[in-house]
């Protein structure tokens, strides 16, 4: 009584597991719906200067300094990101060529992690120390629990769930560097004129739904842990 059979792996997990797991997936799965949702609607509005996302990053990179970084163009949609390691930022079809609300947000916030990088950025550069290590710990972490949990081997489980935390922390010193980076679009696109204020609560809400997604990442991985942990204690 009380239990869950997975087929697919053969384990036997406990209904408050089972919760916890849902619960998880749907948190991500909202957050994915909102972002497409808000896209979707600001995509369809165009910017009151007409500005596309390619030109609103040029304009904002060079007011800032950072000639030096290019901006190219990427085919999968919601994509767009910034390397600091090839100093360019790369912006999806959505977005490079298109004039609407949500292409300049976008566009502006990717430029918000460059500006982080040259204004030496403290949580940008925490995030980076940990960003290989929490690679390393999520993989073998992932790997002691799938031993832990084919083999039914408690100890296995506490290690993975341990290294795991590595995954968590680099999530977690994420959130600030993402939310600063789209204060920081705001602002830019605010004092370049690019935007006026009628357009701020447009830029605003799709800039927190992008953001949304990364709370939901975070939330999700923490509720996974418990999950595991409770399982675990069930051995």
């Amino acid at each position: 009584m009380g239990v869950d059979y997975n087929t697919s792996t053969g384990l036997i997990y406990n209904s408050t597991g089972m919760i916890l797991f849902y619960v998880a997936a749907a948190i991500t799965l909202l957050a994915s719906l909102i972002l497409r949702a808000v896209h979707k609607k600001y995509a369809g509005v165009e910017n009151n200067k007409h500005i596309t996302g390619r030109e609103v990053a040029e304009k904002i990179l060079a007011s800032n300094g950072l000639t030096n970084i290019k901006v190219g163009q990427i085919s999968e949609s919601l994509t767009d990101y910034y390397n600091n390691s090839t100093q360019e930022i790369r912006l999806s079809e959505s977005v490079y060529d298109d004039t609407s609300i949500a292409a300049i947000a976008v566009a502006a916030h990717e430029c918000g992690h460059a500006i982080q990088y040259k204004d030496g950025y403290g949580p940008i550069k925490a995030r980076n120390a940990v960003a290989k290590v929490a690679s390393i710990g999520n993989t073998i972490g992932y790997i002691s629990l799938v031993i832990g949990l084919l083999a039914s081997i408690t100890g296995f489980i506490y290690i993975g769930v341990a290294l795991m935390f590595f995954a968590l922390s680099f999530q977690l010193v994420t959130l600030p560097v993402e939310y600063n980076a789209s204060n920081r679009a705001r602002k830019e696109l605010l004092r370049l004129g690019i935007i006026g204020e009628d357009e701020v609560p447009a830029v605003k809400k799709m800039l927190n739904a992008a953001a949304f997604t990364y709370v939901a990442g975070l939330l999700s991985s923490v509720l996974q842990i418990i999950r595991l942990l409770s399982y675990a204690r069930k051995k």
